[in-house]
């Protein structure tokens, strides 16, 4: 196959894959159509730019739930609905209001019954196993 027949994404998709937010970025990358090796050099050797997003922001929503702890919808529901710097996040984190503490404690639960639902799944399937084996 070609470079001329290489596959590209969009700087949208490339920016999900990177955990980037788009508007952030140099207009050649918002204006550019990025080939697969292109993805993979920029994961390889992040430019400049890319590293300083990462490092501070601003963040896209899936990367500032991350390091808050809570849901995506836990950002909205809390009315965090633009992109955070790494220090907007600090501060959050230093003094959580009340509904930073409220969508952490519920996304802990959540993530506490998913694992007990899959803990639960993984002894019915030893079960059966065992069963089957007998």
């Amino acid at each position: 196959m070609t470079s001329a027949n290489s596959q590209s994404m969009k700087p949208a998709t490339v920016a999900k894959k990177l955990g980037i937010y788009l508007p952030a970025t140099p207009q050649e990358f918002q204006d550019s159509v990025i080939t697969r090796a292109d993805f993979a050099e920029l994961q390889a050797n992040p430019p400049e730019w890319l590293a300083e997003l990462r490092r501070n922001g601003p963040h896209p929503r899936p990367v500032v739930a991350q390091k808050l702890n809570v849901s995506i919808a836990g950002l909205a529901r809390g009315g965090v609905e633009e992109a955070l710097t790494s220090a907007d996040i600090t501060a959050l984190l230093q003094a959580p209001p009340a509904w930073l503490v409220a969508e952490r404690s519920t996304h802990a639960a959540v993530r506490a019954e998913a694992q007990r639902v899959k803990d639960d799944a993984a002894k019915k399937d030893a079960k059966k196993a065992r069963t089957a084996a007998s």
